[in-house]
């Protein structure tokens, strides 16, 4: 049966931003990044002496801007259903695997899960023209595959993370029979209109998406970082008076630095993938209206039919949950269960929030659903 979990109470109002301020901050990223004339191939030089991802793994296959990377088993005898993360396009996947005990992938290889990961590099001007088909239909698609030939199981868990979750939908979506068993999403959105403070970016006249995938190519990541700064101004100022006010606690500041790391660390997005990611669901809200669509292929979240978990955080600034509430709805299984969890998008799944309160659940959830 499906059951819903409904926060404690209702989560605050995003902040009202003048339409006006909007324009300028847009202004000024597009054309700071159009005067750099640089393809989106700089990313923050991030040079802190701060290890991550220190979870032991190998490279199953690569392909365009795609990595499939397998985690080293820790246990004796592992769950025979193996487990596929998808990492959001924009975001490295280390934030996953932050460090020992704060690691959702150590978490899970202790638990007795065989867990592989489709992680993401940066794409060049030649990965231009990448879209959503060529992520859902063919880099997705190819990876599954390896997943089952590399373990030898047809049968397969896909956990998605942000946008990451929105691809592992589609894909269900377009390909029921694919061997998925189970489907978990972490903060995954579906209603851009929940997204209020995006879309006044995205429908900004000063934000010209085509002029910049015609001048770069791709998106740079600095660029989608400003919008997700402009969301939350002061978080960033926050964050490092709580830094100061913690000098002495040499864990604590660890722990801020990996994730302001991850944090300016995002990825660029190739055009046109942005292209179509800005008019068909930022705009165009399209997987609402039941028209959006992965290259020719008409999309119907209804047809996802496998055991489902979807998981929410309540003060998330990211996909605020106006824009992730309906995706328990739209999907069409029996057995389909939401958590909502106290916390931010990022607390979600890294940090204590996540370690005492959503990984023993999802444990629980998943447990049962592997064997």
């Amino acid at each position: 049966m499906a059951s819903r979990r409904k926060p404690a109470s209702q989560p605050p109002a995003e902040p009202v931003i003048p339409q006006a301020e909007i324009d300028r901050q847009v202004q000024r990223a597009v054309e700071r990044t159009l005067s750099r004339n640089i393809p989106g191939l700089r990313l923050p030089a991030q040079e802190l002496d701060i290890e991550v991802g220190q979870t032991p793994k190998e490279l199953v296959y690569a392909r365009d801007t795609l990595r499939l990377y397998r985690y080293q088993p820790m246990l004796a005898e592992i769950y025979r259903v193996p487990v596929l993360i998808i990492m959001s396009p924009v975001s490295k996947g280390y934030i996953l695997d932050l460090a020992a005990g704060q690691s959702f992938v150590e978490y899970l290889v202790l638990q007795g899960y065989d867990v592989y990961m489709i992680d993401w590099v940066a794409p060049r001007r030649e990965h231009a023209a990448l879209g959503i088909e060529a992520f859902v239909c063919e880099m997705i698609n190819d990876a599954m595959a390896r997943v089952a030939a590399d373990c030898g199981e047809s049968d397969l868990t896909v956990i998605g993370y942000c946008l990451g979750g929105l691809l592992a939908c589609l894909h269900a979506a377009l390909y029921p029979r694919s061997g998925l068993k189970n489907l978990v999403c972490f903060t995954t959105p579906v209603n851009a209109d929940g997204m209020t403070l995006y879309k006044q970016w995205v429908t900004s006249k000063a934000f010209d998406v085509d002029r910049l995938v015609t001048e770069l190519g791709v998106i740079p990541g600095e660029m989608i970082n400003a919008s997700i700064q402009a969301l939350r101004p002061l978080q960033r100022r926050a964050n490092q008076l709580q830094l100061l006010n913690n000098v002495g606690n040499d864990a604590f500041v660890k722990a801020n630095l990996r994730f302001d790391r991850w944090a300016a660390d995002q990825l660029p997005l190739p055009g046109l993938f942005t292209q179509e990611f800005v008019r068909d669901f930022l705009r165009g809200n399209q997987i609402i209206h039941g028209n959006f669509h992965v290259g020719d292929k008409a999309i119907d979240i209804g047809k996802i039919r496998v055991p489902f978990l979807h998981v929410a955080a309540e003060y998330d600034h990211i996909v605020p949950t106006a824009a992730s509430r309906d995706l328990i709805g739209l999907v069409g299984s029996k057995d389909k269960q939401e958590i909502i969890i106290k916390g931010g998008h990022v607390s979600l799944v890294a940090g204590g929030n996540a370690v005492y309160r959503l990984w023993p659940q999802l444990d629980r959830w998943l447990s049962t659903r592997s064997v």
